[in-house]
């Protein structure tokens, strides 16, 4: 079937929408000039740039994907307590951070790229090395005994309720 002409002028219609609007704020003016330009930009940068987008997400569970949302606040919020705490009572307790490697079930791009996001937004959690055949993850984590203890935790938390949304 063949694309609407529209659809073919714009193919992202957001993105385009946002250059525009980025090219104004930008430059502060709504002059015909810079309005010209930023339609310009609006309907070339996405025309020129769509070979470089990955393919369209697609979310199987949209229930678990919000169920993900609302542990991962959670766990923000409860992270940064635990982080302020370590970090209170470091005088009296040294931390026991280090290195931990998570064995990866998850090949979904997206999922990996969620997986990086969550690591990276939740305090005391950084993601720092994927193996190249994506198997494995290194976290560094602020203070934890159990190594073993805190694998599991991850996958349960995080990883197998990605899996489930995306693959």
């Amino acid at each position: 079937m063949k694309e609407p002409p529209l659809k073919r002028l714009l193919p992202s219609p957001y993105l385009s929408l946002i250059l525009l609007s980025l090219w104004l704020i930008l430059n502060q003016s709504w002059s015909p000039g810079h309005l010209v330009i930023g339609i310009l930009l609006g309907v070339v940068g996405p025309l020129w740039t769509a070979p470089l987008r990955p393919s369209h997400v697609r979310l199987h569970r949209l229930p678990a994907a919000l169920r993900l949302v609302v542990r991962v606040t959670g766990d923000v919020v409860v992270s940064n307590y635990q982080v302020a705490k370590v970090v209170w009572l470091s005088g009296r307790r040294e931390p026991a951070s280090r290195f931990v490697r998570i064995p990866l079930e998850i090949r979904d791009a997206y999922g990996l790229a969620a997986l990086a996001i969550i690591t990276t937004i939740v305090p005391g959690t950084v993601w720092t090395e994927l193996a190249m055949d994506r198997s494995a993850l290194l976290l560094h984590l602020v203070d934890t005994d159990d190594e073993d203890a805190y694998v599991m935790y991850f996958k349960q938390r995080y990883e197998w309720p990605l899996m489930e949304i995306f693959e």
